[in-house]
């Protein structure tokens, strides 16, 4: 435990109180209260917190509410089919933020594919504002987001076992009953995890908002970012973002006091119960909850009860129900949604147009020479490997033991360990950006390789610390000792034994950490400096100077290159599995 305490200490607990003392000391390095003075003196700076929780909420609301048919379609079907639906859900979770949001414009400009096709359909007589405005906003965030949502839900409805349902079916329970009175309710902390996810994760958005909104979207991050980048104002900017973290943990806290679990034990443990509630408002919450989920199932019985009574089940429907179709078209909906989007960033890459438009003109490759020949963009993109690497390589050295030994020791002081590992996933990226910026200043650090995968890193490790616990939660000690009592020592048990039963695992932590890096643009931002920025930094530039479809270009490079490395890892994942079962049937 002593790496990743020890790196987490100077890499991220230092900084973030070091940025946040800031904002209570003057230009003379005197204990005052000026930059809060200044903070409240306008009610600018709370409108536009108030702003970024409003959209926060409403992209956790449609998130979760869009995205759990999908997440039960997943959890409920078999197994093959489970894999293909979840890796299509995992080609856009894992592109980047900025290919995505150049797919929006694409398809959401008024020369874009939505607008052409409603307009050639006589749907409408002109462009429709679908862009730079609350409505694009949340278009964007939801669709980054909703992928979070639905991964976090499906893990906690594989733990559901089927014979609840099954049983509520032979007590006289419809199939809608037995989903809303015994299904849903075991569902909760999933969704109740999921939510809190997106929406923590909502808070420090700042590139969908500033390329598809308005300035009536301005988030809590875009004033940080101007307050340290453009105007040097530390002590201000630290304010804000004390501002910004007391109202984050204050939404923490209230989360802990209604679903009864610490947050970081939530994120690392599989949620599938709930404390028990004692104080009065976890209770009321408790009621209330019941007493809808009570109400909707009545609500579903008669309904099911008229349909049936207006036209009989048959044997045929009864084999494959209604509510199954529906769910499959719900579910194929969603994904389209998330998948589909991407794709038009493809096409347009090929466009010979000076700018975005839809559809694309003509048929050219100068986008992708252009690109090539730009060594600023080459440059970017190496880096960006190089980093991706050692930082993945890093938070892997650090965090794989870490999770060993946070799960298989009962170590003092465990809790809160896990409380500072996990801490990084939670906390704002924008805030530890600007706070190892200042570290960096001091160290020398800014604009070197070094410091990129030292910062991406420190985001990194407590990926690498979930998945490492959740496998080796389900792992089977009992097999170490018996490779122990057949003369076996540790170190050979570890690498015959452990590690090849737990490589899928290592192999999802190791690509998490690399995909994360690789799309990291909020320490990029701060980190590499003006002389070598990482690929998401320079597509961050370009696209506030220009979009042109060279951007795009990139756009596509980045999406196949993502695509390539999630099927390699994918399919070396299922040979591992496949190796391991044949090594270890019982294990398996």
């Amino acid at each position: 435990m002593v790496p990743v305490v020890a790196f987490l200490l100077v890499l991220f607990v230092y900084p973030v109180g070091q940025l946040l003392w800031l904002s209570f000391v003057d230009s003379a390095g005197e204990l005052s209260l000026t930059h809060y003075a200044r903070l409240f003196s306008t009610s600018t700076y709370v409108r536009v917190l108030g702003v970024t929780f409003e959209i926060a909420a409403w992209t956790t609301v449609i998130s979760v509410v869009a995205g759990y048919p999908l997440a039960y379609l997943i959890a409920t079907t078999r197994p093959g089919v489970r894999g293909v639906l979840i890796l299509f859900v995992l080609v856009p979770f894992w592109t980047s933020f900025l290919v995505r949001t150049f797919a929006w414009l694409v398809l959401l400009g008024r020369n874009g594919a939505i607008n052409n096709w409603m307009t050639s359909l006589g749907l409408t007589d002109g462009p429709l504002p679908l862009i730079y405005n609350r409505a694009g906003v949340l278009i964007g965030m939801v669709h980054a987001l909703m992928p979070v949502a639905v991964l976090t839900m499906v893990a906690v409805m594989r733990t559901i076992d089927p014979a609840f349902s099954g049983a509520a079916g032979t007590l006289g329970a419809r199939g809608s009953q037995a989903f809303w009175r015994i299904y849903l309710p075991l569902s909760m902390p999933g969704v109740a995890a999921g939510a809190l996810l997106v929406f923590v994760l909502s808070l420090g958005f700042f590139i969908t908002p500033a390329l598809l909104g308005s300035g009536r979207e301005i988030l809590i991050a875009q004033v940080i970012i101007e307050q340290i980048e453009q105007m040097l104002n530390w002590g201000f900017g630290g304010a804000v973002s004390v501002l910004f973290l007391a109202a984050t943990l204050a939404v923490l806290y209230l989360y802990e006091k209604v679903f009864g679990r610490p947050v970081a034990l939530h994120a690392a443990s599989s949620p599938a119960s709930v404390a028990q509630r004692n104080g009065a408002f976890e209770r009321l919450v408790s009621r209330v909850g019941h007493g809808l989920v009570i109400a909707l199932s009545g609500v579903s019985g008669q309904i099911g009860r008229m349909l049936e009574h207006i036209r009989p089940i048959s044997a045929a429907r009864r084999q494959l129900p209604l509510s199954r179709l529906v769910l499959w078209f719900v579910g194929m909906v969603t994904l389209v949604f998330l998948a589909a989007p991407s794709l038009f960033v493809i096409p347009v890459s090929f466009s010979e147009a000076a700018y975005i438009q839809w559809p694309p003109i003509g048929f050219t490759l100068e986008n992708y020479r252009l690109v090539l020949a730009d060594s600023a963009y080459v440059g970017a993109m190496l880096r960006s490997l190089v980093v991706g690497l050692g930082s993945a390589a890093l938070a892997m050295a650090i965090g794989v033991p870490a999770a060993f030994g946070l799960v298989r020791r009962d170590l003092p002081g465990k809790r809160a360990i896990l409380a500072m590992a996990l801490a990084p996933m939670i906390l704002p990226h924008i805030v530890i950006a600007i706070a190892l910026f200042f570290l960096y200043a001091k160290l020398g650090l800014v604009g070197t390789v070094l410091g990129l995968i030292l910062g991406h890193a420190c985001i990194s490790v407590p990926f690498v610390i979930v998945t490492l616990m959740a496998v080796l939660s389900t792992y089977d000690e009992r097999l170490d000792y018996a490779a122990w009592s057949l003369g076996a020592n540790r170190w050979q048990a570890l690498r015959r034994i452990t590690l090849p039963i737990i490589l899928p695992g290592i192999i999802a932590a190791f690509l998490f950490a690399f995909v994360i890096s690789l799309d990291e643009l909020s320490i990029s931002l701060f980190i590499s400096g003006g002389t070598r920025p990482t690929l998401p930094k320079q597509l961050w530039v370009d696209s506030m100077l220009r979009v042109s479809p060279v951007v795009t270009a990139v756009a596509t490079v980045v999406l196949v290159f993502v695509t390539t490395v999630i099927l390699i890892a994918e399919f070396t994942r299922r040979w591992a599995e496949r190796r391991s079962k044949v090594q270890f049937p019982e294990a398996a």
